[in-house]
């Protein structure tokens, strides 16, 4: 990738009180945290990496977007003269709400399977940004984490210690960054199939290549729901009905909502690679999008797993939105606020003559009705403002003439992930 200045797409203009220190730049007040993020091809993973302990490690860990918390397995990294566990009857358990022994349940969200681990607290550094300097490093010196065994690294990308949460409590990263440095509670994530960045802080303008414009200004904002009594630690959306080339898709609307329990409705995922559906909206769906396809003269070939719609690539023409294929649209709380879904997050190129649709059988048990996976996310910019609850997303950047992967500074090796 080619890092000069005309791919400097990320500006930051506000300034703020830190409540701790900054380390090599004590003078300069960060912006915005700055977290590049690469895809592993293997188990279609996005990581990223944070360093901790002193001196300071890289760490290399899965992005959990409804984690809870940072946990990783601390017995196989160097000994850290700054790690220490939070015990029992702490500050820290009790403002927490923690259990006797101040334990910690991680969760790995691959294999579903949860452990006991430990409350901890290290210093953590991270890249900054401010109006001045770019590349220099932040420091917390109280990061609270979990630490886990190392079986729960199972199913984890190669390199990878643990996981990231993003999730909506304040152990999760984007609360700890935020009261640590006086930011407002909000990040942006933009995921490709190569690199891309997450972004926590105040003030972002991103401009698009070659031109002054501000794709942040032209995000659409829907609000961020959950059950009745607030619990629900994932980001929920309200999707109303769902459209193929403009017909609405004929969908029960009691699972398209969120009941108070927590089931149904539609949520976002980093750690799921495909949109799933539960089976009867997966049936429904997937039988308009074949009507379509057959107006459109494309030619159904054999599945290919774990795809079960698949089609032939020759004479479907090609946009900078990706194949022309139907165009899926989530509507949101009106009719003017949709999700926009092309070709390019749709369909899944799986060989030069064969391409599929990206979005697979949740099955009839399903707890989530829809769950928006990564693939579905790459190239479209997502801001998550935990302060106001909204969500502001961008539909497909390829529309505007960039991507997620040029969001990339130049002061961030993504080649370090690799």
């Amino acid at each position: 990738m080619d890092f000069s200045l005309q791919y400097l797409l990320l500006l930051f203009c506000f300034t703020f009180h830190i409540t701790y220190c900054v380390s090599h730049t004590p003078n300069v007040v960060p912006n915005a945290i700055v977290l590049p993020v690469t895809k592993d091809a293997s188990t279609l993973q996005y990581l990223a990496q944070i360093k901790m302990g002193t001196p300071p490690i890289p760490i290399k860990l899965v992005i959990d977007l409804d984690g809870s918390f940072i946990w990783l397995d601390c017995a196989s990294k160097h000994v850290s003269s700054s790690h220490h566990s939070i015990h029992s009857g702490s500050l820290h358990c009790s403002m927490l709400k923690a259990n006797k022994k101040c334990a910690m349940y991680p969760r790995n969200r691959i294999t579903q399977l949860a452990t006991t681990g430990e409350l901890a607290e290290e210093i953590l550094a991270v890249d900054y940004v401010d109006r001045v300097k770019m590349g220099s490093i932040a420091t917390v010196h109280s990061f609270l984490f979990s630490c886990a065994p190392v079986l729960l690294l199972k199913g984890l990308a190669s390199g990878a210690n643990g996981m990231l949460g993003l999730g909506r409590t304040r152990l999760a990263l984007p609360s700890q960054l935020a009261s640590t440095f006086d930011l407002q509670r909000k990040f942006v994530i933009c995921l490709s199939s190569f690199d891309g960045v997450i972004v926590s802080g105040e003030g972002l303008f991103i401009t698009d290549v070659g031109t002054d414009t501000d794709i942040s200004k032209s995000l659409v904002y829907t609000p961020l729901i959950s059950n009745d009594d607030g619990t629900l630690e994932d980001y929920f959306i309200n999707v109303r009905s769902i459209k193929i080339n403009g017909k609405r898709v004929s969908v029960s609307k009691s699972l398209l909502s969120l009941d108070q329990h927590g089931v149904g409705g539609t949520k976002i995922s980093t750690i799921v690679p495909y949109t799933t559906m539960e089976s009867t909206i997966y049936d429904t769906f997937t039988r308009a999008f074949v009507k379509a396809t057959n107006s459109m003269n494309m030619t159904r070939v054999g599945r290919v797993a774990p795809f079960e719609f698949c089609f032939g690539s020759k004479g479907v023409g090609q946009t900078r939105v990706g194949p022309t294929v139907p165009q899926i649209n989530l509507v949101l709380q009106s009719e003017m606020v949709k999700w926009r879904i092309y070709g390019r997050n749709s369909m899944v190129k799986v060989s030069d003559e064969v391409m599929c649709l990206g979005f697979l059988d949740g099955g009839l048990s399903s707890k989530t009705s829809i769950v928006i996976g990564g693939y579905q996310m790459e190239d479209n910019l997502v801001e998550f403002n935990l302060g106001t609850s909204m969500l502001g997303f961008s539909s497909s950047l390829l529309m505007k003439g960039t991507s997620c992967s040029k969001f990339t500074l130049n002061f961030m090796p993504s080649e370090a992930l690799r």
